[in-house]
């Protein structure tokens, strides 16, 4: 008699290209069907569906941010009395091959699996049953396909009666959104992600569109379906109540084509201005979403932050060839700009590597998108047959070859042989979009043509990005911060490291990671100087000192110290005109004071680069390289050392307050 049913829900990661793990101290992204399971489980438990006096573990495990505890769930499957099932969710095709090996951990210890997602979905639309299907059949391991609303207790119940199938494919009757249980957030997971008081929420599912390289038209559908406005609401209000959470990502693929996107606008226009709930999100829409009458003025007003673009291509060629007519090149600069008076920033998606691109096109095409159309934020990704899309099915047709290894299907991969890009090449010029979009001088450009509102968000983000880019070597989307590695949690076939051998190892990579920070925090500083919106009196004052320059010639190579005297002076002149203006009210601060102030940390200071700092380190690391130590000016070396000191604590005094207000 089963008196205790233990259900864990893992969400798998993904191995890195040495195999192992992928997980960080904090994760950028919740996984909404982690959090969807968890609430249809947590529905069918209080509709007591599998009896009244079973007794219930339910346990959310997101194995980006989490350790898989794999021998306490195997321990907790002996117990004669209970019955312990583990759920595999929302697997993508990278996540496959960690999934399968933790499926066969646990059926090696006779402990019930089951496994579902985008990839299982993916390859049984298409009717067909590939070999890494049939192996985890075979090894008793239960395979779900489509969405599980009104058959999760149902699955359940089959498990805990010994009656369950093998596969259950629900992809042909995708079910009624409208009562289903809504999304759950997991307490466990709240305080893991970068973002504090965040979650996930899928308005609808389904995508009119047929765009080749898409699998959600395949998996969920061209049919859209919806939740409730009312339903959606309430839980808005709920999570606000009961966690505080007010930030969220609408996940539905494209939100401009839900039918209640205006409902939800104006419920969420009430919510925020007559209930006082600071609501805010982000939402993914086409590029014709613009077009949509009022669309754009109820999103900025109802909270809409930032909009996730599709845009794929400026190539009309490559934009046909995927099947996504509905884009139109022509229009992209209105669509961006239509955004941007409403104070919403656009975030691009990109794609590299569809049938016309090549090296040249494509470093053509990323320049236009970069000074052209101004958007703030864009990801690239490089063209991938995702198993479920229909260029999965013409590769397989047509016979063309594909990479093997599902572990590599993570968009940042090369996976097929581009016709007009050669092995590595399609690589780099991908490695180049990011490197030159995350670049300091765009980041300046973007930076001072963002609305002072804005702006914090936008600089944040870069940070993520640029941390994912340089620091940890991998997508933003899928790379947190403080990587956490164990030995063991490698790919079974790959060798194990000897322990010593794994320490030097990481002592490695934690020293190319301080590195990679120091570099990263200087470069962000860099951006920030140039950029960060200055006080009235610094206004004031850069407008003296350019009037003083004149008489310089090439001041931007000045020494730090000769830079300083030029602020003092353009200060003691601005403080000379607004006392004759005002008369005697004003007073006249003395070179004493000034002195002073710049010594001061929190004092205003008009450096807006860190150039003449370099370029004074980089002689006195010549010196000390070629042995003329005695002409290093000591005195100099302490005054930049303390400068520098100052510049980058006020870069953390101004980081402090917007990342504390996210959490």
């Amino acid at each position: 008699m089963i008196k205790k049913l233990n259900l864990f829900l893992i969400k798998p990661s993904k191995y890195d290209d040495d195999g192992y793990v992928i997980r960080y101290w904090k994760g950028v992204l919740p996984s909404n069907t982690l959090a969807c399971l968890y609430g249809l489980s947590e529905d069918v438990r209080k509709r007591k569906i599998l009896g009244s006096q079973l007794k219930w573990r339910i346990e959310a495990i997101d194995e980006t941010v989490q350790k898989v505890p794999i021998a306490g769930i195997i321990t907790s499957s002996r117990r004669n009395d209970s019955r312990t099932i583990v759920c595999l969710v929302g697997v993508q095709s990278n996540q496959f091959p960690r999934a399968k090996d933790l499926a066969l951990m646990f059926r090696e210890a006779n402990v019930d699996v089951l496994i579902g997602g985008f990839h299982v979905s993916g390859v049984l639309a298409f009717n067909t049953l590939p070999q890494e299907i049939s192996e985890l059949i075979k090894m008793g391991v239960i395979v779900v396909a489509g969405e599980v609303e009104d058959r999760w207790g149902m699955i359940l119940k089959d498990i805990l009666n010994g009656t369950s199938k093998p596969v259950y494919n629900f992809l042909s009757s995708p079910p009624d959104l409208t009562n289903a249980p809504l999304p759950k957030i997991p307490e466990n997971l709240m305080n893991r992600y970068a973002v504090g008081r965040f979650a996930t929420l899928d308005c609808g599912r389904g995508c009119p569109f047929q765009c080749s390289f898409c699998t959600v038209i395949n998996v969920q559908g061209r049919l859209m379906r919806y939740r409730l406005v009312d339903s959606i609401l309430n839980l808005i209000r709920e999570n606000f109540s009961r966690h505080k959470i007010a930030g969220y990502f609408f996940t539905d693929d494209n939100f401009s084509r839900n039918k209640n996107w205006e409902a939800i606008f104006d419920g969420l226009i009430r919510l925020r201005e007559e209930e006082n709930i600071p609501v805010s999100f982000m939402i993914q829409v086409d590029t014709l979403s613009h077009r949509i009458p009022n669309f754009v003025n109820k999103a900025s007003r109802a909270g809409c932050t930032q909009v996730f673009i599709g845009m794929e291509s400026i190539n009309e060629e490559n934009l046909k060839a995927a099947g996504k007519r509905q884009n139109k090149v022509s229009d992209f600069k209105n669509l961006v700009q239509t955004y941007h008076n409403q104070n919403i920033i656009t975030h691009l998606a990109y794609i590299i590597g569809f049938p016309f691109d090549d090296s040249a096109s494509v470093r053509n095409n990323l320049a236009y998108l970069q000074v052209e159309l101004g958007a703030e934020q864009a990801s690239f990704f490089m063209l991938t047959p995702l198993p479920g899309s229909m260029d999965y099915q013409t590769f397989v047709s047509r016979g063309k070859a594909i990479d093997a290894d599902l572990n590599n299907f993570d968009t940042f991969h090369e996976t097929f042989r581009h016709s007009r890009m050669n092995p590595n090449e399609w690589t780099h010029v991908y490695n180049e979009a990011w490197s030159n979009f995350y670049g300091v001088e765009n980041m300046k450009r973007i930076l001072k043509n963002t609305p002072a509102k804005n702006y914090w968000g936008v600089f944040l983000k870069f940070i993520w990005y640029k941390n994912a880019i340089q620091v940890e070597d991998g997508h933003p989307m899928l790379h947190g911060f403080i990587r956490l590695k164990t030995r063991r949690e490698r790919r079974l076939f790959y060798p194990a490291v000897r322990p010593w051998q794994y320490f030097k190892q990481r002592v490695g990579n934690l020293w190319q990671t301080l590195i990679g920070w120091r570099n990263l925090a200087l470069e962000m500083e860099e951006v920030w100087l140039a950029t960060r919106h200055r006080s009235l009196l610094e206004e004031k004052v850069l407008c003296e000192l350019e009037r003083i320059q004149k008489k310089v010639t090439e001041w931007r190579s000045l020494r730090v110290s000769e830079l300083q005297d030029l602020y003092r002076r353009a200060a003691l002149n601005l403080a000379k005109s607004q006392s004759l203006k005002a008369g005697s009210n004003i007073r006249i601060p003395s070179r004493l004071q000034l002195w002073f102030k710049k010594w001061d940390v929190f004092s205003d200071s008009l450096t807006f680069t860190r150039l003449p700092t370099k370029r004074f380190w980089s002689e006195v690391r010549t010196c000390v390289r070629k042995g003329r130590i005695h002409q290093i000016h000591f005195g100099q070396v302490v005054f930049t050392a303390y400068r520098e000191c100052v510049l980058f604590l006020r870069f953390l005094f101004s980081l402090i307050k917007p990342i504390f207000s996210s959490w």
